[in-house]
């Protein structure tokens, strides 16, 4: 079968959209840190569409700092790949233009590093997930033990990260005289925007204290909130998109219909007219954050940790149980409900009922696995800000509880049956040590892990109600089993 490409667009059937615009005419305005699925169906999506409404020259050039796959992907097809919105009740299948080509950072970095410096790119946004930023989760501060950012340090012009290389590239615009760039966080965290300034000042602050300070005065870091549910895509969705589209296309992401992008608009040299064509552009941003990141994620992850334990493969697995959709309807309107401020107008029950509807989705394959992957760096801002608050105002702990007991049994390495769970954690191996450490032991176990400062700080060891109440759940996980704890309890 012929492989999706820029000659063959016209073989696309005619209820597929394509790109409106002149692609070969096309120029370079943004460099995107870590093109994957999520930046495609998302950035990129809202990026198409103000170039097929009002043209501009706002091309992307996607960035891989370490695997090659996503350039093999799109390279035979002029950067070019179908995005296929998918719910129980439609499919809408579009060709996405906006990402020109890909480069892989460990290939050649001193040409990516090129590109960023080049003044005629605006933006440079990034989609490298919690741990990319290199930071401590729990202070937000940049980890200068960290192997990568000791490497970078010593070899800025071959850099390993998306800090190395946006202060690489900010150094050579320094240099040039040239105008700095806007540098765009679009991952899950915090106050994202002040997050990456501030990781990135303190490393420019070890290269040069001149760099910092001309970094300071030159370069912005607007805050933003994503939201769009992007599974992995399966051979199945390969297979699946051929049959209809009458073409391979081995870059295809699988996307659900709802999405949400909330931008600080604070800018160096221009940006695309995103609000119109759907995202928010605002003066702050973080209601909207702490909204999302405490409902939507929080939720997620707490279904994924205590999903997976269970038995379920995909979210809508575990949303399909009743007692799981009782837990995460009390957990959003009383853990983390309880401690949000809500932007006037802004519907919060409506939210909340409309974010389970997205988790029951049927047609989204989201594995439990995916989401449980690196969650001693989502902990943080998903569970354990809220957590705070919550006991600042003696609220309610109970199912935040559960979610890090859940977390906690997980990490342990072995699953209810007895076999081998595949943690994907930056601190995987200490933490099975830990849980090793205290094997049989729930209440030790419990107080081993969150002693960990990178997760938890130092405040929360010393909190009594917290250990002991996430030691209870554990207890009862180990007696009974998850699915029957959470049946017993939430049923």
């Amino acid at each position: 079968m012929n492989r999706l490409s820029s000659s063959l667009l016209t073989a696309v059937p005619a209820d597929v959209q394509r790109p409106a615009y002149d692609r070969s005419a096309l120029k370079t305005g943004i460099v995107h840190l870590g093109i994957g699925a999520f930046h495609r169906a998302h950035q990129a999506y809202y990026t198409e569409a103000v170039l097929n409404r009002f043209g501009g020259d706002w091309g992307i050039l996607g960035a891989s700092l370490r695997s090659p796959t996503v350039r093999d992907q799109l390279a035979p097809q002029d950067g070019l790949y179908t995005l296929v919105e998918r719910s129980s009740e439609r499919e809408r299948l579009q060709i996405i233009g906006a990402v020109q080509s890909v480069l892989v950072g460990p290939d050649n970095p001193a040409a990516l590093i090129a590109e960023m410096a080049d003044p005629q790119v605006k933006i440079v946004s990034l989609t490298v997930t919690e741990k990319g930023y290199c930071h401590d989760p729990a202070t937000g501060n940049l980890n200068v033990e960290h192997p990568d950012i000791i490497h970078d340090l010593q070899n800025l012009q071959a850099p390993r990260t998306a800090i190395g290389y946006l202060v690489a590239a900010l150094a050579q615009r320094q240099q040039m005289g040239s105008k700095s760039f806007t540098a765009l966080s679009c991952d899950n965290l915090p106050n994202n925007g002040a997050t990456l300034s501030n990781v990135v000042q303190q490393f420019a602050e070890r290269v040069s204290p001149d760099l910092a300070q001309w970094i300071e005065r030159n370069t912005l870091f607007p805050c933003t909130m994503v939201d769009r549910i992007v599974p992995a895509t399966t051979d199945e969705d390969r297979a699946h998109l051929a049959e209809r589209l009458g073409l391979s296309d081995e870059g295809v992401v699988v996307a659900e219909p709802f999405t949400q992008w909330v931008i600080e608009d604070r800018f160096v040299d221009g940006r695309p007219e995103w609000e119109a064509v759907g995202a928010e552009l605002v003066s702050s941003v973080e209601e909207y954050e702490n909204i999302k990141l405490r409902l939507l994620n929080g939720s997620h992850s707490t279904l994924a940790y205590a999903g997976y334990l269970a038995g379920f493969d995909y979210i809508s697995e575990v949303m399909s149980e009743p007692a799981f959709d009782n837990l995460i309807s009390r957990f959003m309107a009383r853990e983390a409900g309880e401690t949000l401020a809500v932007p006037t107008g802004f519907d919060l029950l409506h939210y909340q009922s409309q974010l389970r509807e997205r988790f029951r989705n049927t047609e989204l394959k989201h594995r439990t696995w995916q989401i449980a992957m690196d969650g001693s760096q989502k902990l943080p801002q998903r569970l354990l800000y809220t957590l705070r608050d919550q006991l600042r105002g003696r609220g309610n702990i109970d199912i935040i509880c559960l979610a890090v007991a859940a977390w906690i049994r997980y990490v342990s390495g072995v699953d209810e049956r007895g076999d081998a769970i595949d943690v994907s954690d930056p601190l995987a191996s200490r933490l099975r040590a830990l849980c090793d450490a205290n094997k049989g032991d729930a209440a030790g176990m419990v107080k081993a892990v969150v002693a960990v400062a990178e997760v938890f700080g130092t405040d929360l060891r010393d909190e009594a109600r917290f250990v002991e109440t996430t030691t209870v759940w554990l207890e009862r996980f180990y007696e009974y089993g998850v699915l029957a704890t959470v049946r017993k309890y939430f049923g």
